[in-house]
């Protein structure tokens, strides 16, 4: 197999054809007075993956039954329970070059009993990444307060009575 793909410690019994994650931008543009349009960006919003997974009634040579799951009822009865208790759980993608691991919530969720698949069951099921937040506690510690050393040596004040004007009338004979 090219990969293998987890959704909370589910293994599923045959990879997706294909994967997609949309990692959708929150920019916002906004016109001027000028009529000039800028670009507001913004962080990017959460990612979603739609999956569509074959759950096969028939044992195939291709699928992988790990023992996680028996059958495709407990597999949609454990999708039913992710669904119901809105708790995260990881979304993991095992490749040979690199590996996907996210934690997402299960959005929805499609079951399709289509006759082209003969007796296997098509899961259609939409996941968007969680993040974690909440409040964070942060310990201070107060450090008592130390006295602000002096200036070495201030600078004289002006007086601020403007000195005295002296004059002097120069004599015929007078140099500098």
């Amino acid at each position: 197999m090219p990969y293998e793909v987890y959704i909370d410690d589910m293994l599923l019994p045959i990879p997706p054809q294909k994967i997609p994650i949309k990692y959708p931008g929150q920019n916002e543009t906004a016109t001027l007075i000028n009529g000039e349009e800028i670009n507001i960006t913004r962080p990017p919003g959460l990612a979603e993956i739609s999956i569509d997974v074959v759950l096969p009634q028939m044992d195939y040579p291709c699928a992988m039954w790990d023992g996680s799951v028996e059958d495709a009822e407990e597999f949609i009865s454990r999708l039913q329970d992710l669904k119901e208790s809105g708790d995260t759980f990881e979304f993991i993608v095992i490749r040979d070059s690199f590996d996907t691991n996210m934690d997402v919530t299960l959005e929805d969720y499609k079951v399709s009993d289509d006759v082209k698949e003969g007796l296997d069951l098509v899961v259609s099921i939409t996941m968007k990444e969680a993040r974690h937040y909440g409040t964070k506690i942060m310990n201070f510690a107060i450090v008592p307060e130390q006295p602000i050393p002096a200036a070495a040596s201030p600078e004289p004040e002006r007086p601020a009575a403007r000195p005295q004007v002296k004059t002097y009338t120069v004599k015929s004979g007078d140099c500098l």
